[in-house]
């Protein structure tokens, strides 16, 4: 009977110890996946209590080499110990230099809360972006302490749970004799983790304050950035109204203008509009965002004062934009006339900028008689309306100018008949710009003072020394000048070519090879040949006889047969 209880007994501690070793087992497979875990997961606290306990136990073994090497010295004499001591002290201290940081500021990299410094202030709709990048870089931080945060709660769990079982794993081993050893190891283990958990511990308690005060301070920034956010929207959406609001009050009285102005007055009043657009925009945007204007206003009007001496033309260029814009001296589209240290310039105002005229240059009777080139494209500073003549052909919507033609004839010419062919012809071509000037003369009388206006075609005779000059003036076109010049010097050409009384004085000359092949047909005397220099004047003709000699007929040395006026110059 007592056999068979002892038996029963050793079959139930049999059967007990095999669950227990079982358990064990897999608790030790357990605490093999926390071990793989915690290796696995690079955590930056694990790697601060590695660098932490290193300096603890290298300063250990400094002290402990230290105190033997003491005692070496002073009992024996072994030079090669001593010094293979201080060679590992050495090595030793610079190791210890290198992890010397952690130990004086233990997990200061991960507890540290960057500070939140140069706090933007958003006054305008540009820092909104500066706004939305500070609030980004300060959920960054956020989020990168959150992590941290978790990877140290991750790691303490673990930490906890190998705690747990290295306990439980150090009771079991130290139940059984044979496994006095493993309990050992385990007993050792729970000591090194205690201390981790500890030390992690405090530092997790650290982390949640500081955490709960850092998170606080970046709502409060938070709320008070999208507030100023929020506020910018608003005021520049309600500006954006404004302006809105400007440009379409412009565009319709453009749209009005057009109805009673021409083309080229509706340009200039769309120069004015534009300008005064842009004008009252700047102000809306210079209120509206500048904090400090009457500040602004007193450095804008030292820095104007300095600008304007020593950039007067540009001022000057800007002060003739308003004076030619505002006074209606030139328009877009007139015919101007330019005269600047010699150079005369005559063309069509393509655009009035603030700083100058932009004309393009026609050809013209200027082209013709100086320039000889046109096509350019001419830039004249608008400060030229205050230092330089400036012709406008077109004003006050004068199409026309007086042009002129001046031809000579000799004196036994009948000048009568001349002068009667020029009018004519003149009357012809220019009636209807005559009237077109006449109305528009009628209609300037309110504004101007015009008296004793004679605006019909008139031809003069004048005396000059190599004959008469007949000068023929009529009204036309300031675009077609050089047009109805040529149409009118042809047809006087032909009628005068028909006229057998009325011979054209012109600068010739020709080779005289005998007696009597000169004007007036004056046989050759023979005294010429003893008198070489002798000549005979007939219809102020000059000749010079002699075997092959030059006959010059000057009739007319000083113009040609059609000379140009110069005096209008379009």
């Amino acid at each position: 009977m007592k056999a068979v209880i002892f038996l029963c007994v050793l079959f139930f501690a049999s059967v007990s110890f095999g669950q227990n070793a079982a358990e064990a087992q897999a608790l030790e497979s357990k605490l093999a996946r926390i071990d793989q875990a915690i290796a696995q997961s690079n955590n930056p606290w694990l790697k601060q209590y590695e660098n932490i306990k290193t300096y603890g136990d290298l300063s250990e073994e400094i002290e402990r080499i230290e105190s033997e090497l003491s005692t070496l010295e002073s009992h024996t004499k072994d030079i090669s110990q001593i010094n293979q001591l201080k060679s590992s002290l050495q090595t030793l201290k610079k190791q210890l230099e290198l992890v010397e940081s952690y130990a004086k500021n233990p997990y200061d990299q991960l507890l540290d809360t960057p500070d939140i410094k140069d706090i933007p202030h958003i006054t305008n709709p540009i820092l909104i972006v500066s706004g939305y990048s500070f609030i980004k870089n300060l959920q960054s931080y956020q989020n990168t302490m959150e992590h941290n945060q978790k990877l140290l709660d991750s790691l303490l769990e673990n930490l906890e749970q190998k705690y747990d079982i290295s306990q439980t794993l150090a009771v079991h081993y130290r139940s059984i004799q044979s496994e006095s050893a493993k309990a050992k190891e385990y007993e050792t283990q729970l000591l090194e983790l205690k201390k981790m958990i500890q030390s992690l511990g405090s530092a997790q308690k650290i982390l949640k304050t500081s955490h709960e005060i850092y998170f606080k301070n970046i709502d409060d920034v938070k709320n008070s950035l999208e507030g100023e956010i929020k506020e910018q929207v608003f005021k520049m959406i309600s500006i954006a109204i404004a302006i809105v609001a400007i440009i379409l009050i412009a565009l319709s009285i453009k749209l009005a203008l057009r109805k009673y102005l021409d083309d080229n007055r509706v340009y200039t009043a769309n120069k004015v509009i534009n300008f005064l657009n842009i004008s009252l925009v700047a102000i809306i945007l210079l209120f509206a965002y500048l904090e400090n204007v009457t500040y602004l206003v007193a450095i804008v009007g030292f820095a104007s004062a300095g600008l304007a001496i020593a950039m007067k033309d540009l001022f000057m260029s800007v002060l003739g934009w308003f004076v030619i814009v505002l006074g209606g001296s030139v328009h877009v589209g007139d015919r101007v006339k330019v005269i600047k240290d010699g150079a005369v310039y005559v063309g069509d105002v393509l655009d009035i900028s603030v700083l100058r005229l932009t004309i393009y240059e026609d050809i013209t009777l200027t082209s013709y008689m100086e320039n000889r080139r046109a096509g350019r494209i001419i830039f004249i500073p608008n400060n030229y309306v205050f230092t330089t003549l400036l012709a406008n052909y077109t004003h006050a919507g004068i199409k026309t100018v007086w042009d002129g033609i001046d031809f000579t004839i000799t004196f036994d010419s009948n000048y009568k008949k001349a002068l009667k062919i020029a009018t004519e012809i003149g009357k012809k071509y220019s009636k209807g710009y005559t009237e077109v000037t006449r109305k528009r003369m009628e209609r300037l009388k309110d504004r101007f003072s015009l008296r004793n206006m004679n605006l019909e075609t008139r031809a003069f005779c004048m005396l000059e020394p190599n004959g008469i000059r007949i000068s023929l003036w009529y009204q036309v076109n300031s675009y077609a000048t050089l047009t109805l010049r040529s149409t009118i010097s042809a047809e006087i050409i032909e009628h005068i070519l028909q006229e057998d009384d009325i011979h054209i004085a012109y600068q010739t000359t020709k080779v005289v090879t005998k007696g009597g092949d000169g004007i007036g047909n004056k046989p050759f005397m023979p005294e010429d040949l003893q008198n070489p220099n002798a000549h005979h004047t007939s219809h102020s003709s000059h000749h010079n006889h002699a075997s092959h000699a030059h006959h010059t007929h000057n009739a007319s040395p000083k113009a040609p047969p059609f000379a140009p006026n110069k005096e209008d110059g379009i």
